[in-house]
Parts: C-alpha cells; sequence; structure tokens
C-alpha cells in the first residue's frame, strides 16, 4: 500500500512540506509507504476546457507537460492520496489547482474510489475556505475522504513555527492513521466497486 502525498507549495522545503513529512512519518509507523511528489515553483498549464481529453478512448491532457505526466503517473501508482498546499488569500495555491483541474478532469479514472484527503497551512486565516476547495476535487471522483480529530490544518510561516503548532502535528499523524486504517480495510474486504449508471449531464438553460 502506497499514499502520494503531493506538496502544492512553490517552496520545497516549506510549511506544507513539513506538515506531509509527519503524515509520511506516522504512516510509516502504520506500515504503510509515502511519497512526497513536489509539483514545483514553474509556472503551470491550466485547462482550457477544450475537452481534448474526453475525445479519445484513454485519459490524458492535450498539454504533454512533464509535470502531468509525472503527476498521473504517480497516482497510477498510489492507493491513496493527500494534496497539501500553503493558503493564499484564503484558497489553495493558483499552481496547484491549475494542475489539479487538468489532473481530475482528464485522469479522473486513476483516481475514482481511491482513499483521499488534503492538508493546509496558514500563517493565521483561510484555512477553511482552502480546506473546502480541495475537498471538492475528491467528492465529484467518488474518493472517500479522509477525515481526522480536527480540519486538516496546521499553522506557522516557517517550518519550526508548524512544528510548534502540537495540534496541528498531532491532527496530521491522526489522519494518516486514518487513512493507513481505510487502506487496510478496503484491502481486507476486496469487495467490487460499485457499478456505475451512465452519466447524465444536465445543463441548465433558459
Amino acid at each position: 500500500m502506497k499514499v502520494l502525498l503531493v506538496n502544492g507549495s512553490p517552496r520545497n522545503e516549506s510549511c506544507v512540506h513539513t506538515a506531509l513529512s509527519e503524515v509520511a512519518s506516522a504512516l510509516e509507523k502504520e506500515g504503510v509507504s509515502s511519497e512526497i511528489f513536489w509539483i514545483g515553483n514553474q509556472p503551470v498549464q491550466g485547462c482550457t476546457a477544450c475537452f481534448k481529453c474526453h475525445a479519445h478512448g484513454s485519459p490524458g491532457c492535450v498539454f504533454k507537460d512533464k509535470l502531468y505526466n509525472d503527476f498521473v503517473e504517480k497516482i497510477k501508482e498510489c492507493d491513496g492520496i493527500t494534496i497539501g498546499s500553503p493558503v493564499y488569500y484564503a484558497g489553495p495555491a493558483g499552481s496547484l489547482c491549475a494542475i489539479l483541474d487538468r489532473v481530475f478532469f482528464s485522469a479522473g479514472p486513476y483516481l475514482r474510489h481511491k482513499p483521499a484527503a488534503c492538508v493546509v497551512n496558514a500563517r493565521r486565516g483561510g484555512c477553511s475556505s482552502a480546506f473546502d476547495r480541495l475537498n471538492k476535487y475528491f467528492t465529484l471522483m467518488q474518493m472517500p475522504v479522509v477525515s481526522s480529530t480536527y480540519w486538516n490544518a496546521t499553522h506557522g510561516i516557517s517550518p519550526d513555527e508548524v512544528k510548534m503548532d502540537l495540534e496541528g502535528m498531532q491532527v496530521m499523524r491522526n489522519l494518516a492513521k486514518g487513512m493507513a486504517h481505510m487502506l487496510k480495510n478496503m484491502q481486507t474486504a476486496n469487495i467490487p466497486l460499485p457499478e456505475q449508471e451512465k452519466k447524465i449531464s444536465t445543463n441548465f438553460i433558459s
């Protein structure tokens, strides 16, 4: 079992990395491997709603950039995913949302039904709205959302300050335990995924 931990901060050794590292350490103690995948700090191509990813048989984005390709390959290999982001203007980082829009829209079959969680970090405020925004990606893909003992947030403007957020660090550890518990139960139960109805799309027009 493996959990992909996505660092959506433009800073690699960041507050988000610190929070995800706490999750990784707790997962290891539960016998679950993990990998932190940093999206980097270069410009990220957003979705242009061209719908070409849905025009052919296999999932994929028309923009074949390295970040997208690497991200999707990591998703294929993982059993669960945790996405971390700093809070900017009460929302997730724009570069992270840009790549998530493309990945979730074009590569949904590789994500569907995998347990998921998000982690956010703020100096002070905006965590709840950023947390809510990220969770919406998961629910559209029928991904079980893993919870913790509080909303998955840490506070601090530096990694050292994040480590001082004792409750936040505890929430990260409990999140990892919840993720490990769900993955182990899903593996043991080995129940087939629910049969899907053919998708109905209703456009609201005047």
